[in-house]
């Protein structure tokens, strides 16, 4: 089953709604010291799965998951909607391409 990903043109229109959803970021702490997306939250993959169930408690809020390119995030995606998530997508291109397309003052790495 594909995963649900969308750009980070369509992330960022998402995010500039009333009503966004929640941006989570799940690079590690050092990556996030060096760039970040305004807003979003720091649950890094590799403290998965204990720190997902202990931040992410509502299966039907909407989720969007980035990481630096998108492969970690994928990995997120896919944790998240096996265990019950509904409204979780993927951040295509991650930070880099947000840093690229969106905010060229997001510093890339």
């Amino acid at each position: 089953m594909a995963l649900p990903e969308i750009s980070v043109a369509e992330a960022h229109q998402r995010l500039a709604t009333t009503s966004p959803p929640r941006l989570i970021d799940v690079r590690e702490a050092d990556e996030f010291e060096i760039a970040r997306i305004a807003g979003a939250e720091l649950l890094p993959l590799s403290q998965w799965p204990a720190i997902a169930t202990e931040k992410l408690r509502d299966p039907a809020q909407p989720l969007l998951i980035h990481c630096h390119h998108g492969g970690r995030s994928g990995q997120a995606t896919a944790y998240l909607r096996h265990h019950g998530f509904t409204d979780v997508t993927n951040v295509a291109g991650g930070i880099d391409a947000w840093s690229q397309e969106i905010d060229p003052s997001v510093p890339r790495y």
